[in-house]
């Protein structure tokens, strides 16, 4: 882990070039930080919240791999982002780009990112989201096969059925990441609900049918009453 963090700070601290409008900070912030400041408040956050989040997965989850591998998405030109995968050995990396540790407007909000995108691996919403996807694209395929359809038609549905089986669960998903993300940011030492103060910035995907997210203000009031449980 301290390579990792060692190596963000250099990729951070070495941005000597403007910051690009999208990472000016949003309104309200009197002061753009520095590269310097951001990096700093950024392997702050990992510190901090990572042993935490490691000792939830542990206890939630113990069959998984709670060793957390965080890296930052260096390239130019990539949008305010942060997720989660697994690399080849099942360990599970939590990604960062550089505009979304420029945009953040306090720790609070960095933790709370970092505390759902955990959540979600300790929640098991990759295998979950894959089994899904692989009953959708059963069904779908099955379909399409009592319908005539020919070999073609018969993948077209499997990926049509994929894409919606994996759409399926995707808002609860991101609720259930939200409410465990609290708990982590919280028992961290951060304010999950000055952190959620993130989705009144952002856009609302609304809520749209088989959309990937929920409203933000369905998301923002999952985080105070999970604050509030605690």
């Amino acid at each position: 882990m301290r390579w990792i963090v060692l190596s963000v700070m250099l990729v951070l601290a070495g941005c000597a070039a403007p910051m690009p409008q999208s990472a000016v900070q949003p309104a309200g912030r009197s002061v753009v930080a520095s590269p310097e400041e951001l990096a700093r408040q950024f392997v702050q956050v990992v510190d901090t919240v990572e042993p935490v989040a490691e000792r939830e997965c542990r206890q939630r989850a113990p069959a998984a791999n709670c060793d957390f591998r965080i890296l930052v998405d260096a390239r130019e030109g990539q949008p305010a982002n942060a997720y989660q995968s697994l690399d080849e050995g099942g360990r599970p990396v939590i990604v960062f780009t550089l505009a979304l540790i420029s945009e953040v407007e306090n720790a609070d909000e960095l933790a709370f990112v970092m505390g759902h995108e955990t959540a979600h691996h300790i929640s098991g919403h990759i295998a979950r989201q894959r089994q899904n996807a692989a009953a959708g694209a059963e069904i779908f395929a099955g379909l399409a096969t009592l319908t005539g359809a020919n070999a073609s038609g018969v993948r077209s549905a499997q990926e049509l059925g994929a894409a919606v089986g994996a759409r399926s669960y995707s808002k609860e998903f991101e609720l259930e990441a939200d409410a465990l993300g609290t708990i982590i940011t919280k028992r961290a030492g951060y304010d999950p609900v000055r952190g959620a103060a993130y989705f009144s910035r952002i856009p609302d995907p609304g809520n749209r049918f088989l959309g990937t997210h929920p409203p933000n203000a369905r998301r923002i009031d999952v985080v105070r009453r999970t604050a509030a449980s605690l």
